[in-house]
């Protein structure tokens, strides 16, 4: 992972409505958890953007058997303008920007142009109650400037080992480069609630040792079977399976991200 080059300080004020979704790598439910949360936010009639992020791996749309006409490619070759790439979702109560699947070659898209969009996507974030943006894995520039939109970064790993160090690494990048930001974590796939307690606390004996800094746990999401059956099904996790473990967990995490 390249962490060497320093971006230049943001120029405007960020968002406080908007939620930048990270891991430090992939495989954590990085996406699944975006969308699940979403379709939580919208449940509590709040009105949500869910931003496809991940400009060399976009799944958004395939998760949720979408085909989209409209994405955010379009919007970097200067075809739409971001508002005109918004797409309803019913089914899930919020709206989305997807990105382009297998479109590798928007993770060489140029800082300006980034920022370009950066600024669009502020103008879009007064229309809703809570933006969300599905970065990629890792801490890549693209990842980095991207999270520079947001007022609050939700970090989400497993009790892996390369998670952890990951998680860790992208948070010590992200706090350097953007102090005043609200990281908080979420631990996801794991057994119980106080394993995932237990994998948070690994984390944050991490950040306090060497980074002087306590990012806070929002939450932990229970390893649930149902998840998988929902993906598979490319259908929302609140729409199929309402009242399961892992549901329940992500509501209760909305709850916690929305408390005053």
């Amino acid at each position: 992972m390249n962490t060497d080059t320093p971006l230049s300080p943001p120029r405007r004020s960020k968002n406080r409505n908007t939620i930048a979704i990270a891991s430090g790598k992939g495989g954590v439910g990085k996406t699944w958890f975006s969308i699940t949360l979403a379709q939580a936010l919208a449940k509590k009639a709040q009105r949500i953007l869910l931003f496809d992020g991940d400009l060399g791996l976009a799944n958004l749309d395939i998760q949720l058997g979408l085909m989209p006409k409209q994405d955010l490619g379009s919007v970097i070759a200067g075809r739409l303008t971001l508002n005109q790439a918004i797409i309803e979702y019913p089914e899930g109560g919020f709206d989305i920007i997807a990105g382009r699947s297998g479109a590798g070659g928007l993770a060489n898209i140029a800082s300006s142009r980034l920022q370009m969009l950066g600024d669009d996507l502020t103008l879009l974030a007064a229309n809703y109650d809570t933006v969300l943006l599905d970065l990629g894995a890792g801490v890549e520039r693209t990842v980095r400037q991207l999270a520079h939109n947001a007022g609050t970064c939700v970090v989400v790993l497993t009790d892996e080992p390369t998670s952890l160090t990951d998680a860790y690494a992208f948070i010590k990048v992200i706090h350097a480069e953007r102090p005043d930001i609200k990281i908080k974590v979420v631990t996801n796939i794991v057994n119980s609630t106080r394993e995932g307690e237990r994998t948070y606390n690994t984390l944050h004996k991490a950040c306090q040792g060497f980074l002087k800094f306590s990012p806070p746990l929002l939450g932990v999401i229970r390893r649930d079977t149902k998840v998988r059956e929902a993906i598979r099904a490319q259908t929302p996790l609140l729409t199929r399976f309402p009242n399961c473990e892992a549901a329940q967990d992500v509501e209760r995490i909305a709850d916690n991200l929305i408390a005053p």
